[in-house]
């Protein structure tokens, strides 16, 4: 049987079982749809979805407002309520303080079970030897892992009892008040009781004097930044008010992110919340001068040496420069960064010495698990070793984590507290839903293009659905378009920006954003895709993972991605908080097929999480049978370089000309160049023909 025929099999469906879930007209992320903070509300018996089933069963679906995307700019949609009136409404509404009260285990364990929440407590992988004599009495050696318990802390049901039961800042609550946080999601859920106050969300461990690290796995968009955030800055202000610190700067946390927009997206939700505390969270700037002590690196330095050195850098107020002039020390006392910002300040100055930041109590490791992959790792560990306070906590955040970067954590941990000579600081692992898998509340769909121009030809489709709800997914913008490469990205915005008519925007409604742009137009870009001016936002893997769009329709993988944890964060930029009515569809080719099944598993394992099976499934049983398996080197390279054909030759064009069109034209730019290379020439030596450069006549020759 010919692969590429079952590959290319139709699979039409009738009206009543459309991709938009039934209906001709579905919810959409960008006309307003209403969270759902909890993704997961399952019977404690069992694993069936009864969330919000009656209240659905009761109330008559409304239908979205007929919007037009490809009308004149001038064309105003509904009116909104005045900004003033809204900001009113919201600090109007208080924090409301709950009484105090701890569930029993017994109801800890059923509330965590129903919302798929699994606390783990990772201890040090002790080897057991067991010794078997086999046939030849030769002795054989067996390690057995110990077996790591499971724990059932007490679950954050609402806000409200941040303030009662953890004694969270009364402003900072208020700040979460104002910013419209009632119901938290399953990550906030069993996260920030831990690391607020785990000696009372683990009531009965031992070993928690110290608190815990905390090692988390979430959907996209479940707010886990808020999650790392408040327990942060909650902490500096209870041990500052202990110490009647007031007015005092002093860096105490760092967040670490992979991309320059994560940081400034975690930047401003840091500022929301710690309205009128006292405390500065701040980006890392190229240039800026943080408060460190300097170490020598030297084996042999003396303590004198040492000495001096701390009083070199003992000035808290500016540092001298190579021309003579003081540069003032940045207040901060959160700092968010990506690595190599931070590294490059902690490895500047003298060879001989290396700085160190010891207050710092908090280290956050925003996706984890890029930030502890090869690309980034040797700069994120720079900075972890830098943090020399014997009393940091670590905390590990991502929507997807491999057991290696859980290994190597561990061994991090332990090796660190056997150098500093303290007790290792319990470390938990909180996972919530199924490990790696793509959020449920979104739609997934593979569709075969057989070629580049098959491609070009989809997406122009998406761009201008026909009447037929079968023609193809409802796909409407604004929504994200990935690609492999940068120069794909560009060329790709080159290709589709007259597809928008002049009266809708033009090409000013399609972008393209990537690490090639300088920070100030990516900035722009990024303001105006949040503002709905750009409809279509072309970009690389550089905005795959943590930018939180709530109003994307859709995310368009145009080109395979190069893991399954990749798309798990593709994915991931719509059906942000639980909005339903998002879409994420990958295109492939026949170059594709031999890597395809790694995303087409991860699609099949969300949407069996999900309870999607039969048609409502975005994969049949058919496609993942008909798909060969991915090996492990093709799924290494896969990752490192993505699919090789697309980074040179002509499969790596994105035209919609045809390979006839393409030569003939090379063809005649070749001949063009050709005859100017020739005149020049020409002209060169009638210039030179006489031995005279300046052009005169040099008289008749014997």
């Amino acid at each position: 049987m010919d692969i590429l025929k079952v590959l290319s099999r139709g699979t039409k469906k009738s009206a009543k079982t459309s991709l938009a879930g039934g209906s001709a007209v579905g919810k959409l992320p960008s006309s307003g749809t209403k969270t759902n903070p909890q993704l997961f509300h399952d019977e404690v018996r069992g694993h069936k979805r009864k969330r919000n089933v009656e209240e659905a069963e009761n109330k008559t679906p409304e239908a979205l407002p007929e919007v037009d995307f490809f009308a004149p700019k001038d064309v105003v949609a509904e009116s909104k309520p005045a900004k003033s009136e809204l900001n009113k409404s919201k600090r109007a509404a208080s924090p409301v303080v709950e009484a105090a009260k701890l569930l029993s285990a017994d109801e800890c364990r059923q509330l965590l079970r129903s919302h798929r929440l699994k606390v783990t407590l990772l201890y040090k992988r002790e080897e057991q030897h067991k010794v078997k004599k086999s046939k030849k009495k030769k002795a054989v050696v067996e390690v057995k892992k110990d077996k790591k318990p499971q724990l059932f802390p007490q679950p954050l049901e609402s806000f409200g009892q941040l303030r009662s039961t953890y004694n969270l800042s009364r402003r900072v609550a208020e700040n979460l008040s104002y910013q419209g946080y009632r119901m938290p999601t399953e990550v906030q859920m069993g996260s920030m009781p831990l690391l607020i106050r785990p000696e009372v969300a683990l009531k009965g461990e031992e070993g928690l004097e110290r608190g815990v690290d905390l090692l988390a796995v979430a959907p996209t968009g479940s707010g886990k930044t808020i999650s790392f955030l408040v327990p942060t800055i909650n902490n500096i202000m209870r041990r500052r008010a202990q110490e009647k610190l007031h007015g005092i700067h002093e860096l105490e946390a760092i967040v670490i992110v992979p991309t320059r927009e994560l940081a400034y997206q975690t930047v401003n939700v840091g500022n929301q919340l710690v309205k009128g505390t006292g405390i500065k969270v701040v980006g890392m700037r190229k240039g800026m001068v943080l408060a460190a002590e300097s170490q020598d690196i030297g084996e042999d330095s003396s303590d004198e040496e040492e000495d001096k050195a701390e009083e070199s850098d003992g000035d808290d107020d500016e540092e001298e420069e190579n021309d003579g002039k003081p540069k003032v020390v940045s207040k901060v006392d959160i700092l968010i960064t990506t690595p190599l910002l931070l590294l490059n300040f902690l490895t500047s100055g003298s060879s001989s010495t290396q700085k160190v930041l010891p207050t710092v109590r908090d280290l956050i490791l925003d996706e984890a698990d890029v930030l502890l992959d090869p690309l980034f790792r040797e700069q994120t560990l720079g900075i972890w070793t830098a943090c020399s306070n014997s009393d940091l906590r670590l905390s590990f955040w991502s929507a997807t984590m491999g057991s290696n970067i859980e290994t190597l954590v561990n061994e991090r941990l332990t090796s660190r507290a056997e150098s500093l000579g303290i007790p290792q600081r319990p470390l938990v692992r909180l996972v919530v839903g199924l490990k790696d898998t793509a959020v449920p509340n979104i739609v997934h769909r593979l569709i075969y293009t057989a070629s580049e121009q098959g491609k070009l030809l989809a997406l122009r489709q998406l761009l201008r659905p026909t009447s037929s709800i079968d023609s193809g997914p409802p796909l409407r913008p604004p929504f994200l378009v990935f690609t492999q490469t940068i120069d794909r990205a560009t060329a790709l915005q080159e290709e589709l920006k007259y597809d928008i008519p002049l009266e809708a925007g033009g090409s000013s409604r399609i972008a393209a954003l990537h690490s090639g742009l300088p920070d100030a137009a990516r900035a722009a870009i990024m303001r105006k895709f949040r503002a709905g001016e750009i409809w279509v936002l072309i970009t690389t893997d550089v905005l795959a993972r943590g930018v939180d769009f709530a109003g994307v329709n859709g995310v368009l993988n145009y080109d395979v991605p190069g893991s399954s944890a990749a798309y798990v964060h593709r994915a991931g930029r719509t059906g942000r908080a639980g909005r339903e009515g998002g879409i994420a569809v990958t295109f492939y080719t026949k170059e594709d097929i031999p890597f395809v099944k790694t995303v087409a598993n991860v699609i099949a394992e969300s949407e069996k999480q999900a309870g999607k099976t039969g048609e409502e499934a975005g994969v049949q049983k058919w496609l993942l049978d008909a798909l060969p398996n991915v090996g492990k080197d093709d799924r290494k390279k896969l990752k490192e370089r993505g699919v090789e054909s697309r980074r040179s030759g002509n499969k790596a064009k994105i035209t919609s000309k045809s390979g006839y069109e393409r030569r003939k034209e090379h063809n005649r730019k070749g001949a063009i160049e050709g005859s100017k290379k020739r005149k020049m020439e020409v002209d060169d030596d009638n210039d030179t023909g006489n031995g005279k450069g300046d052009g005169e006549w040099g008289g008749f020759e014997d």
